[in-house]
């Protein structure tokens, strides 16, 4: 019987695991992408603590309060942001530029139905922070147990 040396390291990614996670992402996927360029917003999305409601919370910075445009209907969330182009200097020549300038638009789908007519929208400090109750029907009920 011959001894062969074992990689303590072969377990800890399995290779369908692996195989799975390439499939799944791809090597770069379009968030992550999209995310490195700045071609868009990050986002946090959360349900209260009471499951009452969602709060979205957007970073975006330098955004003016006119530059943003908010739509809601069902379960969907559309959040669109426009930077103007700043006028160029001509006598100006570049060495780099890394800022953005034009539209992103972004748009997430809640697990449930949601009331458009209460949400209510803060942006301070850019920072866009929606609060966004949900529909009175999936709003979960209490329920009394009788002995």
């Amino acid at each position: 019987m011959s001894l062969i040396p074992r990689d303590p390291f072969d377990a800890l990614v399995p290779l369908r695991e692996a195989m799975n996670r390439l499939i799944e992402d791809g090597f770069v996927g379009p968030t992550r992408f999209e995310a490195i360029t700045g071609r868009t917003f990050l986002v946090d999305l959360y349900e209260t603590e009471d499951r009452q409601q969602y709060v979205l919370e957007a970073a975006l910075p330098g955004f003016k309060l006119e530059d943003l445009h908010i739509t809601a209907m069902d379960d969907t969330i559309t959040i669109h942001v426009a930077r103007k182009a700043a006028e160029k200097d001509e006598k100006s020549s570049y060495v780099r530029r890394e800022r953005f300038e034009g539209k992103m638009t972004r748009a997430f789908t809640l697990p449930t139905t949601i009331e458009p007519d209460k949400i209510e929208a803060h942006y301070e400090h850019g920072i866009l922070r929606l609060s966004i109750p949900k529909a009175e029907q999936v709003k979960p009920k209490p329920i009394t147990v009788r002995a």
